[in-house]
């Protein structure tokens, strides 16, 4: 059965991204170092075409989040951050929906990425993405929006968060708009590395 996953580093203060985040500075002012942790370990950088890297458990948790995405799926605000920073070959290889209000005509990049606009709303393009994932999973790329609209809609099954002991004071918060009487959320693995801590969550249905 597929399953519906999303995968984020979060500051310790609960925010994705530093403050004044833009289209120019996509992860905000200080927001890279939330992803210091990962750019090193083997598991990100084969993702990514390049080779080396440290071989530990976190490097371990990529692999198995890559490794399980069949499909893949964000918002049109991650889509517009990332595109110009992934390139001709972004590390997805895969299909991508992005959901948005605005209508676009698909993204075929090298390395088997393609990116799929649809318009339609978060329900349809999880179908689109769980169809394409075919015996895999759906790997929620992002951002802090899709994650909350899928974790209120009950669609979101497994949500790993990669806690950073950063504080970053103001950016674009992981929860900051949940409705109220949200799903409890269960943890059931806690993982640590240097400079990190892994927390695997579900909701509690």
């Amino acid at each position: 059965m597929t399953r519906v996953f999303a995968d984020i580093s979060m500051s310790l203060d609960g925010y994705i991204t530093g403050p004044n985040d833009s289209v120019d500075n996509p992860l905000g002012d200080e927001g890279e170092r939330l992803h210091e942790w990962v750019v090193g370990l083997k598991g990100w950088r084969a993702q990514h075409g390049l080779e080396g890297g440290t071989e530990d458990r976190a490097s371990t948790l990529m692999e198995e989040a890559f490794d399980r995405s069949g499909s893949f799926l964000m918002g049109r605000r991650m889509f517009d951050a990332g595109e110009r920073p992934w390139g001709e070959e972004p590390p997805f290889r895969g299909p991508v929906f992005v959901v948005t209000h605005t209508p676009h005509a698909d993204i075929a990049k090298r390395g088997g990425t393609t990116f799929s606009f649809v318009t339609d709303g978060i329900e349809e393009a999880l179908r689109l993405a769980k169809e394409a994932a075919g015996d895999k999973d759906v790997s929620v790329a992002g951002g802090a929006a899709v994650i909350q609209q899928l974790l209120a809609a009950g669609l979101l099954d497994e949500l790993q968060i990669h806690i950073v002991p950063l504080l970053l004071g103001d950016g674009v918060p992981l929860f900051g708009a949940m409705p109220p009487g949200l799903h409890e959320l269960e943890s059931t693995r806690v993982l640590s590395s240097p400079g990190v801590t892994h927390l695997l969550l579900r909701p509690a249905r």
